[in-house]
């Protein structure tokens, strides 16, 4: 029996986080780097979108679920239930949640492997001047002309930069090539294509 099958199996062909029966995907838990059946779960894409951070994490969205999913008895939801948690800390349900769950010791450290509980509640994301979120590899356009400090270069408006990469520690910057040279351009002066 192949992977998916068994995790259709053991959550009842439902997301194991929200239950619900459509667009199911396999989503792996990485624990230092390796993963393994015991560290997969079947659940929604809007379930992967938000833990990825490709999209917005919604509070009303995992409200219900979070205060349930947490007691499972599978490692890798506990693990994703903390995370998300921590994401919402600064919710008063969040906060409730967070003092009742309970993960063993290694549990507990897969889960803060992550660093959402290191990060600021919430999570910020990268976004472009119109509000979309901007992932690694994207191409933007600028939509002002730009002086690049410490160089001749003036980068024009409608330049395509692709293959930008996203400043780790800072949401409002992005990394990307602008005639051969890589120059950090502050996200609120693109606009993703």
């Amino acid at each position: 029996m192949s992977l998916e099958e068994n995790l259709k199996q053991r959550s009842g062909g439902s997301c194991e986080l929200s239950n619900t029966t459509e667009n199911l995907k396999v989503y792996q838990v990485d624990y230092n780097g390796q993963t393994n059946d015991e560290r997969s779960i079947l659940i929604s894409e809007k379930c992967i979108a938000q833990i990825d951070k490709t999209e917005e994490a919604d509070s009303t969205f995992w409200e219900p679920i979070l205060p349930i999913s947490m007691w499972s008895e599978i490692p890798a939801i506990k693990v994703i239930s903390w995370r998300m948690l921590q994401r919402f800390r600064n919710e008063s349900w969040a906060v409730d949640a967070l003092e009742m769950i309970y993960l063993e010791e290694q549990e507990l450290e897969w889960a803060k492997e992550s660093g959402d509980h290191l990060n600021d509640a919430g999570g910020k994301l990268h976004k472009d001047s119109n509000g979309n979120i901007l992932q690694n590899g994207d191409t933007v356009t600028l939509i002002k002309d730009l002086d690049v400090k410490g160089s001749s270069l003036n980068a024009k408006i409608g330049t395509a930069v692709r293959n930008i990469r996203l400043v780790h520690d800072n949401p409002e910057q992005i990394e990307g090539k602008v005639e051969g040279q890589m120059i950090v351009i502050l996200t609120k002066f693109v606009k993703r294509q």
